[in-house]
This record gives structure tokens, C-alpha cells and sequence, in this order.
């Protein structure tokens, strides 16, 4: 029997902490939130390894590890809003919310919408709206966003997501000209027309399929 409790402290640990993630929210979110749920139940006893894991429909859930950079790079604080772009299973988002007020999140997939949706309740996330639709166009109705994160890789970053991000807000994004090759790159909105951009490493995401990312 797996106490997952003990592998969720030792993932924090021994691949969070120990690959130099320091936000003291984003750690405590990683020790509160139960990974083992949003992975498919034949997998539950891999749900702390350090990778990432297949889920439905050949989709996956994001090695802890990235799910933490990416989270403490956006620099989420309790009032933020954030925009979630390429759902999955939940897990990112559920992650985010622990730190933010609300997560809009958007999934293609209405199987991961739905199944997401499911998980979240399951656990007692209630800070999470998962929408079915094309996340690359993002979501108009409840912009401007603190942070925008995203789930899956795109040859650029969102003209759609630029207009929607609060200034001084952040993007966090697998951005690159293959597919499933990326760098992770992190925007700044300074102003109406001022973004500052740094990149943060090599990482290799699922596409993102949309309008403005990848075609299906």
C-alpha cells in the first residue's frame, strides 16, 4: 500500500526543491494538492515519479518538476486571476488555484474537460472553471489575466493572449517551430505595447492545437 502522502513530501524534496524551486506558495501547493487523482488509476502508484505520465486520448500530465517552474515563473499571488490554457488532466491548474482567487481553464477535449471537471470537485477544487473551446483564442469574457499558463506547445505565443494579460501580468508557454520540441519562455507585460521576454529552458510539450497554434 503506497502512502502517498510520504511520496508527495518526498517528491518536493528530491525534485522540487532540490532542482531550486524556493516559492514557499508553490511548494506548499505541490505538498497539498494529491497528484495520485489526476492520473489514470492504473497508473496511480507512478503518480510522484519524476516524469511525466500519458492520459487520455494521447494526451499527459506534465512532469511535477515543470509543473512547478512553470508555476513559480508566472509569480501567483491570492488575488490573481489566471487563464489556464490546455486543461489535461487538471493537475496544473489545480496547483495554480491552491495559490490564486480563480483559474479560468480551457480544454479542446470535452473527454479531459469533463473528466477534469470531475477531479476537481472530487478533491474539493472549487476555484477552477474548466471551459470547453479553443484556448489559443483565449477568453475574452473574463480578461485581463494576472498570469497566463499553458499546458501544451505553440510556434508562438497567442497575438489573443498578449491583449488579454493585465499589465504587469505574466505568460508562461512552451514556444518552438517543432511540434513536441520547445523552450519555455516567459513574458512580462510592462505596457500597452511593452513586453519584456527571457526564456527559461528546453522542455518538450504535447502541441497546442487551435487557431493560433498548431493545425489538428
Amino acid at each position: 500500500m503506497i502512502d502517498f502522502r510520504e511520496a508527495r513530501e518526498r517528491m518536493v524534496v528530491r525534485q522540487i526543491v532540490a532542482r531550486g524551486i524556493r516559492d514557499v506558495n508553490v511548494l506548499s501547493a505541490m505538498r497539498r494538492v494529491p497528484r495520485e487523482e489526476f492520473v489514470p488509476a492504473q497508473l496511480r502508484e507512478f503518480a510522484y515519479d519524476d516524469g511525466a505520465l500519458p492520459i487520455a486520448n494521447q494526451q499527459a500530465i506534465s512532469q511535477p518538476a515543470i509543473v512547478a517552474q512553470m508555476i513559480e515563473a508566472a509569480e501567483l499571488g491570492p488575488r490573481d486571476r489566471v487563464l489556464d490554457v490546455g486543461t489535461g488532466s487538471g493537475y496544473a491548474a489545480a496547483i495554480a488555484a491552491a495559490i490564486v482567487a480563480h483559474v479560468h481553464s480551457v480544454e479542446r477535449d470535452p473527454v479531459l474537460a469533463d473528466t477534469a471537471r470531475e477531479t476537481l470537485a472530487r478533491v474539493g477544487i472549487f476555484n477552477v472553471t474548466v471551459y470547453l473551446g479553443d484556448g489559443t483564442v483565449g477568453l475574452s469574457d473574463y480578461a485581463p489575466y494576472d498570469a497566463i499558463i499553458a499546458g501544451a506547445g505553440g510556434p508562438r505565443i497567442p497575438q489573443a493572449w498578449r491583449s488579454q494579460l493585465s499589465i504587469g501580468g505574466r505568460i508562461v508557454m512552451p514556444v518552438g517551430r517543432e511540434r513536441h520540441h520547445q523552450q519555455l519562455i516567459k513574458l512580462v507585460r510592462h505596457g500597452e505595447q511593452d513586453y519584456h521576454e527571457c526564456w527559461l529552458g528546453e522542455v518538450s510539450f504535447v502541441p497546442l492545437i487551435g487557431e493560433d497554434g498548431w493545425a489538428d
